[in-house]
């Protein structure tokens, strides 16, 4: 194994026993290594290994072996930090992705909008897992471009799922909201900067956000949305119940669709 991967994985080692550890630097050398599709198959053959006759033992890493994905995370993230932004402002990518499963077996599946084959008038539904994904938005020196650096996922089950488990569920927003929040307790004194789609354009989600001042966030507001200005101050000796919120604004749909006024001859 090359030195310069040697010293990046071997932070990884305390996370996992020693004989767990054997397989997954096999496993993590042949991810970055194989073609296509990076399933353990196809790793144990790019490792030279197609002819395992204890191959299960690789897959047992992802199925029995005992290991925390979350502090898994925490070293990932704090090694992508350290070497793409190391100072400044950090910039956090938030995207919900569909993977197309189907099976008996898979239980936290949905239906859920396909992206990729719906357009603006056309709405194409697809069976699948949903996951959410943090990545570190850093730019690369080689590539003069900015990437996306995954180093969390986390699985967002369907409601149907947990009302058959008589579950509490949870929606996009809220699962944004504890990943954020964990990133937040990872990241202790960096200014972090969360963007994201029209999706998490929800007033508890950006509430949650504003009551820490080392963590904003960045999203589409909707057309239709209600705007005012901040609550007036309150009058001495004056009667009634606080107001919450001043005068309402147009919406920017309003703004786009009303024609201008007339200028003043």
């Amino acid at each position: 194994m090359p030195v310069t991967l040697t010293r990046l994985i071997v932070k990884f080692a305390p996370l996992f026993s020693k004989r767990v550890w054997e397989h997954v630097q096999v496993l993590v050398v042949g991810a970055l290594l194989a073609p296509g599709r990076r399933t353990v198959t196809a790793v144990l053959r790019v490792m030279g290994l197609s002819h395992e006759r204890h191959f299960q033992n690789y897959h047992r890493v992802l199925n029995r072996a005992r290991w925390s994905s979350l502090a898994t995370a925490r070293v990932l993230l704090e090694l992508v930090v350290h070497s793409f932004a190391p100072t400044g402002v950090v910039v956090v990518g938030l995207d919900d992705t569909l993977e197309r499963r189907r099976g008996e077996k898979i239980k936290a599946k949905g239906i859920y909008r396909d992206p990729v084959r719906s357009s603006r008038f056309h709405v194409v539904k697809a069976s699948g897992l949903r996951w959410l994904c943090a990545m570190v938005l850093a730019e690369i020196p080689w590539a003069r471009r900015v990437w996306g650096l995954p180093f969390l996922t986390a699985l967002c089950p369907s409601q149907r799922y947990h009302q058959q488990r008589g579950q509490r569920h949870k929606s996009l927003p809220q699962w944004a909201g504890q990943l954020i929040g964990l990133i937040h307790r990872w990241l202790p004194g960096r200014k972090v900067v969360v963007v994201t789609d029209s999706s998490f354009a929800v007033i508890e989600l950006l509430k949650q956000v504003s009551d820490t001042s080392e963590v904003s966030l960045i999203t589409r507001l909707r057309l239709d949305a209600a705007l005012y200005d901040p609550a007036p101050v309150r009058a001495p000796q004056q009667h009634g119940r606080p107001r919450k919120k001043g005068v309402r604004r147009p919406t920017l749909q309003q703004l786009l669709t009303d024609p201008p006024p007339s200028p003043i001859p």
